[in-house]
């Protein structure tokens, strides 16, 4: 049959399929504690050491018929060895390693035995291999899709699988072999994809369905001026398999004009799946809302928002064990209905709606979510979900085979920093300590190895005057090795915590994550990476792997799909986050002008005023409080005031109280160090109830004279922080925006190292580690004001240093007219704006 319709499906997931479906005795829901690592050092090192006749990294695909259309059973064998185990890569194997053989094992009687073909699955894992007394069910499994796969392919009549099993931190090896003929594994295949057509018949009629919608949806809206060309730039990338960079301001329709191409693109046979991925909750919400509207308009999509397993998770404490949880204990026996119900109700796989039906079915909803991804055309999820080494969806990315996903990630001039953060990894010599305090008398072996831990950082310490960059750590890096292996023997030997307590276990296991951490980030460790240690003022001493340019591993993730397209309201300088963010040779770039009136915006720069440390004066303070009285006093209305810090921001609260606000029509309201998330709702709250009530809302609604309803609202703010970037204040819930300062971050020891990386390698490290950074949050806070055709509003740059070229080339378009004012002025030329819009 022409043409016929292809589903994908990875030999992982669809073990995960038989996992859930009962073929494999594994019932309790997995946690990372209990999942082998996937040992990128001990695959290369295992595979390295093979002789001629073993192939690393097989990519192989198989092709299941129905009537109807084609499963495409795809993933990666790590070695396939054309030899019985009796020549090279046996003797080359053996030879450097402690090998504890197993015998050879045969599934049934008719098992081959002599298999000149053995398929090889290589697990790393720190379990002490002397208790391992058989392979995990799943793996086992895993490697008998690929068995067969490969029987099949080469017309054999049998074929040999090994499990191989590597301790990371001794490298000791124990194999267990399992002969099959091919009948036998033709036999299991066919059982187990006679049970996934129940999913793959709902899902080639879905996709008829789909892609019927897709060609008759039509743009939601009148095209705004640009945005035509934008969605072309968008799907001319995909259809490239490119990267775009996209710098859209506020009123671009940024969101729509990427999400409907992409959607298209998939029409189109030019993807199977859009991931769109978010910094903030917020961002999450309005990449729904676009969906929403898609739906509207007759598209058949169903798109799954993945929440955080700790904001998620049904019960009090975040434990996925089946004697605590009641949505763990028979969560297997459970899933396959409630994902099937979910899926054949909703489109729209949103939080309330996983843990509605979640509640209904008693599973997890943190796992019902992950399930649903496989079953989605649209994930809406943090960075993590791609990006993060521990995190990432390993239903689509782990298989080493590239998928035609396409990425869109929004606020990505967020992705710089959290992609440093995602990849760098730090330890503490206290914590060391604390936790050996905490195990003596309790585990010996792990008390030791907690002790040379921390005299190998204390040699270090030595060294260490304020920082040091560290050139060889390996002495440390081995000890570790050594404690992650003790602490993995403590919790598979305590799983519950029965025998020192849940308390004691807990600590072991967030300290044992953190290692874990340390360790898998030491492997990527290479030019890209700085290793320092440090000695803080509170006396704490660490070590750090920090990633200072985190492009290639930001690359190597959007490698995994087929096109991304990063887009930002505050994506400048281009080039910066081009290099920072993994652009290739080849990949584009485009800037989106905005479609607002221009007029609306009143940009001042205030040129005798400045919060350099140099000027930080009780008399600079009281000029820059000056300056925002003058700016406020003759407008009513919502303000936010943003400052470099906290310990500014109270300085010059304190004097505008004293000085400014007595006997003004004024509420001052400061953001506080830590808000939990009710504290924040309640902050924005105070501008959405329109407290602030501006002049010209007021003689709308006939108070002309009624000075005494006029008053302002002023929100304290620190630059770069929960309230610079993300919300969305429109019309009169905000009429200004005053920025104290350019936002660079504070000098400490990180950002020296940064400047330092980036001026060798031939960059302006001052640019790179300070400038861009700064100029990035004035930005992002200068855009809290226009949100909206219908809005106007004050930007006032308070910092003589915007006056400067190295500033204003940083500037966007639509900063190209602004006004130089002084603290004595600037009331008249304010007046003067507002006078225009009254």
């Amino acid at each position: 049959m022409a043409n016929k319709t292809e589903i994908r499906t990875s030999v992982r997931n669809l073990v995960e399929f038989i996992l859930r479906s009962g073929n494999i005795d594994n019932r309790r829901v997995s946690s990372p504690e209990n999942a082998m690592l996937e040992g990128g050092r001990i695959h290369r090192m295992i595979q390295k050491r093979m002789g001629a006749d073993y192939r690393a990294e097989v990519a192989l695909k198989y092709r299941y018929e129905t009537e109807q259309y084609t499963v495409i059973v795809e993933g990666r064998a790590d070695g396939i060895i054309n030899d019985s185990l009796t020549g090279g890569s046996a003797a080359a194997l053996a030879q450097g390693t402690k090998e504890d053989a197993e015998p050879k094992h045969a599934v049934s009687g008719e098992a081959a035995s002599g298999n000149a073909v053995t398929i090889d699955e290589i697990k790393g894992t720190y379990l002490d291999l002397k208790k391992l007394k058989k392979p995990s069910p799943v793996h086992l499994a895993q490697a008998k899709c690929y068995a067969y796969i490969y029987a099949r392919q080469e017309k054999l009549d049998g074929i040999r699988v090994r499990m191989t099993y590597c301790n990371m931190d001794t490298e000791e090896i124990k194999y267990f072999h399992y002969d099959y003929t091919f009948r036998e594994l033709e036999e299991w295949f066919e059982d187990v994809m006679g049970q996934y057509r129940k999913w793959a018949d709902f899902q080639f009629q879905w996709k008829k369905e789909r892609q019927e919608s897709i060609k008759k949806l039509p743009f939601p809206f009148d095209y705004r001026e640009g945005q035509k060309s934008l969605v072309t730039y968008v799907y001319q990338t995909i259809y490239h398999k490119k990267k775009l960079f996209v710098e859209a301001p506020t009123g671009a329709g940024k969101t729509i004009s990427a999400v409907f191409p992409a959607v298209k693109a998939i029409g189109e046979e030019k993807g199977e799946r859009i991931f769109y991925l978010t910094a903030k909750t917020i961002t999450r919400t309005v990449a729904d809302h676009a969906f929403q509207v898609l739906r509207k308009n007759g598209l058949k999509f169903k798109t799954v928002t993945l929440t955080a397993k700790d904001k998620i998770c049904f019960m009090e404490e975040t434990e996925c064990n089946p004697e605590y949880c009641p949505y763990a204990k028979g969560h297997y026996d459970r899933i396959n209905d409630a994902i099937y119900d979910l899926l054949t109700h909703l489109d729209n796989f949103t939080r309330e709606a996983i843990e509605g039906y979640a509640r209904n079915h008693r599973v997890c909803p943190f796992e019902m979510g992950l399930d649903m991804s496989l079953f989605s055309d649209g994930m809406i999820c943090d960075y993590n979900y791609v990006f993060d080494p521990h995190v990432y969806l390993k239903r689509f990315f782990s298989e080493g085979i590239k998928g035609e996903y396409i990425f869109l990630i929004d606020e990505a001039h967020n992705l710089v920093e959290r992609g440093r953060d995602m990849y760098s990894a730090v330890l503490c010599k206290e914590d060391f300590l604390k936790l050996k305090r905490r195990v003596k008398g309790l585990d010996s072996r792990m008390e030791g190895r907690l002790e040379k831990c921390n005299k190998e950082l204390l040699a270090m310490k030595r060294e260490c005057e304020v920082y040091r960059i560290e050139e060889f750590i390996e002495p440390f890096v081995t000890a570790l090795r050594r404690l992650h292996s003790a602490m993995e023997t403590y919790l598979e030997e305590d799983p519950e915590g029965m025998v020192h307590g849940k308390e004691v276990r807990g600590e072991v296991l967030d300290f044992y994550f953190e290692v874990m951490h340390f360790l898998d980030m030491y492997e990527r460790v290479d030019e890209n990476y700085v290793v320092y240690s440090e000695l803080g003022e509170d006396g704490r001493f660490i070590a750090k792997l920090f990633c200072v340019n985190p492009s290639l591993n930001l690359r190597e993730c959007m490698g995994k799909g087929r096109s991304t397209i990063l887009f930002s309201a505050t994506l400048l300088p281009i080039e910066y986050y081009k290099a920072l963010l993994g652009a290739e040779a080849g990949d584009y770039e485009v800037y989106a002008r905005s479609v607002f009136d221009p007029g609306r915006k009143k940009l001042l720069i205030g040129s005798d005023v400045t919060s350099k440390y140099s000027r930080r004066t009780e008399e600079e303070y009281y000029n820059i409080a000056r300056y925002i009285y003058e700016i406020v006093k003759n407008r009513h209305g919502n303000y936010m005031i943003f400052f470099p810090s906290h310990a500014f921001l109270q300085k010059i609260y304190n004097i505008f109280i004293e000085y400014f606000a007595k006997g003004q029509k004024i509420d001052c309201i400061v953001q506080e160090d830590h808000m939990d998330e009710e504290a924040r709702e309640e902050f924005l709250r105070r501008f959405a109830a329109g407290e602030g009530k501006a002049s010209a809302e007021l003689r709308k609604e006939g108070n002309r004279d009624s000075e005494k309803e006029e008053k302002s609202l002023l929100g304290f703010c620190v630059l770069g922080g929960i309230f610079s970037e993300g919300i969305d204040l429109k019309r009169d819930e905000l009429i200004g925006a005053i920025i104290v300062g350019t936002g660079l971050p504070q000098v400490c020891n990180e950002r020296e190292i940064l400047k330092k990386y980036f001026d060798g390698a031939g960059n302006h490290g001052f640019d790179y580690a300070y400038r861009y950074p700064g100029m990035n949050k004035v930005l992002q806070a200068a855009g809290r004001v226009i949100r909206t055709d219908e809005d106007v509003g004050i930007i006032a740059l308070l910092d003589e240093r915007f006056l400067n070229a190295s500033y204003q080339r940083m500037f966007p378009r639509e900063w190209e007219s602004f006004e130089i004012v002084t603290a004595g002025r600037v009331a008249k030329r304010v007046e003067r704006f507002w006078d225009e819009w009254l």
